[in-house]
């Protein structure tokens, strides 16, 4: 039987370390997802959408922390696919999106074939790391090699190929799979006379903080060792969970955003060492929270010097190496300033919790009943927006999943992704109604894979958030009232569980039933009978 380039994709996904991919079949993909369908050594996950197919590929390369793999048809598939790769740019997500397209005579033509939109690579290059085209059989293993490279080296993302039509079945010779490999970069050491210029900063630092983001995931036992030295921690929202939280060193993503006495504290300390985050603008109030200085930055991409806070170096390193060759070089920070640091967290977290209104006590709660090794998923909803970034507590580097972009829709298939991409484990998606509404259709999915998710809807009958934005910005509300379905009847029709919280003081055992139920699960959160939500910072001031 002839071999093809279709046959390539399928055997080239395993080879990878690939389990599990994500996407939907159409006539521009077939060849690689019948091939796929013969060899059953990858898990393939129907979704009802492109867009969460992608999301849900970006989750499960976030949790596994190997490629997140999605497969859409040309044209409007790949269009569709668009927001999730977004999101996994964002989130630095090592994602690889295998689109199909016109037959190779008629690309770029404009011919009207099926599927055929010109300028097709050049809207996938604008949202992806990079874009690549398979333009014949033979360099097909070249390119989609060079496609998975890119996506897995720092800065990681999305990289998305395009496999005509006629090339997908087009002969080639088969591999020999036991001598492939990846050819990926080692480590990037830390430059030389940067490391010691920060090394100099440092040895008298009596108060230093570590600011670690997304990029410092691989760092938790390096960063732990400058905390044995005596440093405090915060995170980015997308490097949470690098210390555990519960460790009272560090502050998670309660760094001052919304927490006007960790800003007071940030005065008090002596150094900040800001590693792999880029300070995004939604996390530090339009960069408006100061950060102690001097403020040193570490981050394999060159580009991160200067680009949001300006700091008083830069060295250009893998976090990891770089974080161990300070500790190496350290000696210990003076006692006392962990206990004032774990003091603080606990006053802060307490008075944040208080401006919560009705829902004070739900972090809390929530992570009481949540197992210990459970996924955070989030929407962009008030509630994560309020809490679920800044206090509830994350307790591993891989456990935590949101939208970095700020999109909302994303929370479900996210859920979905991270829940598939960590047998084993339960997983929670906290997604608002106006949020679920987006790709409710992903429902059937989760239901259909029987994932260990579960779904809970905050039900505010609207878009809340945006309701105190409005108010903020506008003085009035409009176009925010939304009426979607009885939830526990949707529960029904799609197949699973359903479950209403109307009280604060079910929340807990409902929640905790939840989990405790085999595949997904649908709990309704009513916040109108619960009362709303108090608006968050900056949104509870009065508009300059």
């Amino acid at each position: 039987m002839a071999y093809t380039v279709g046959d390539l994709v399928a055997e080239l996904l395993p080879a990878l370390g690939v389990r599990t991919a994500f996407g939907i079949v159409s006539v521009h993909n077939i060849p690689m997802l019948d091939a796929l369908s013969q060899r059953n050594a990858v898990r393939y996950v129907m979704a009802r959408g492109e867009m969460g197919a992608a999301h849900m590929a970006d989750a499960y390369a976030r949790v596994s922390g190997s490629l997140g793999v999605v497969f859409t048809s040309t044209g409007p598939g790949a269009a569709n696919a668009v927001p999730g790769l977004v999101e996994a740019r964002f989130a630095g997500s090592p994602v690889l999106h295998i689109t199909g397209q016109t037959a190779t005579r008629h690309i770029d033509r404009d011919m009207g074939t099926v599927h055929d939109v010109p300028g097709q690579t050049a809207m996938l290059a604008a949202v992806c790391k990079h874009a690549l085209r398979v333009r014949s059989a033979q360099e097909a293993l070249g390119v989609l090699s060079a496609a998975c490279a890119a996506a897995l080296t720092p800065p990681m993302g999305p990289v998305s190929v395009e496999i005509p039509i006629d090339i997908q079945r087009a002969e080639v010779a088969r591999p020999d799979w036991s001598a492939f490999a990846l050819s990926l970069p080692p480590p990037l050491p830390p430059e030389p006379a940067a490391l010691a210029a920060a090394i100099a900063m440092l040895q008298g630092a009596r108060r230093p903080m570590l600011w670690l983001g997304n990029g410092a995931k691989g760092a938790g036992r390096a960063a732990l060792r400058l905390l044995d030295l005596g440093f405090g921690a915060v995170t980015s929202w997308n490097g949470r969970g690098i210390i555990a939280e519960d460790d009272p060193r560090t502050l998670g993503g309660l760094h001052g955003n919304g927490a006007p006495e960790v800003q007071a504290f940030h005065a008090g300390c002596d150094a900040m060492i800001v590693v792999g985050s880029r300070l995004r603008g939604h996390e530090t109030q339009d960069f408006s929270i100061r950060l102690p200085t001097p403020l040193i930055h570490v981050d394999v991409d060159a580009a991160a010097n200067g680009r949001t806070y300006a700091g008083a170096l830069f060295i250009q390193g893998d976090a990891a190496l770089t974080l161990d060759a300070l500790a190496d070089a350290l000696g210990p920070v003076p006692a006392g300033f962990h206990a004032e640091l774990a003091s603080l967290k606990t006053r802060a977290t307490a008075a944040y919790a208080a401006t919560l209104g009705p829902y004070e006590s739900f972090p809390a709660t929530l992570r009481a009943v949540m197992p210990a090794d459970a996924l955070w998923v989030r929407d962009v909803t008030i509630s994560n927006s309020s809490w679920g970034n800044r206090i509830m507590p994350v307790l591993g580097p891989r456990d935590a999943v949101h939208p970095v972009g700020a999109a909302i829709g994303p929370g479900l298939p996210l859920g979905i992704g991270a829940a598939l991409g960590a047998p084993g484990r339960k997983a929670i998606a906290m997604v608002g109604d106006g949020g679920f509404a987006l790709n409710m259709s992903e429902i059937f999915t989760a239901v259909q894979e029987q994932a260990e998710l579960v779904i809970m809807v905050m039900n505010d009958a609207g878009y809340g958030v945006i309701r105190h934005i409005q108010d903020y910005a506008a003085g009035r509300r409009f176009y925010h009232d939304l009426r979607g379905p009885d939830l526990m009847e949707l529960a029904k029709l799609a197949g699973l569980p359903g479950m209403r919280v109307s009280n604060v003081e079910d929340f807990g055992p409902v929640l905790a039933r939840a989990f405790a139920t085999p595949g997904p699960v649908l709990v309704e959160i009513d916040m109108v009978s619960i009362g709303e939500h108090p608006p968050y910072a900056p949104y509870d001031k009065a508009r300059a």
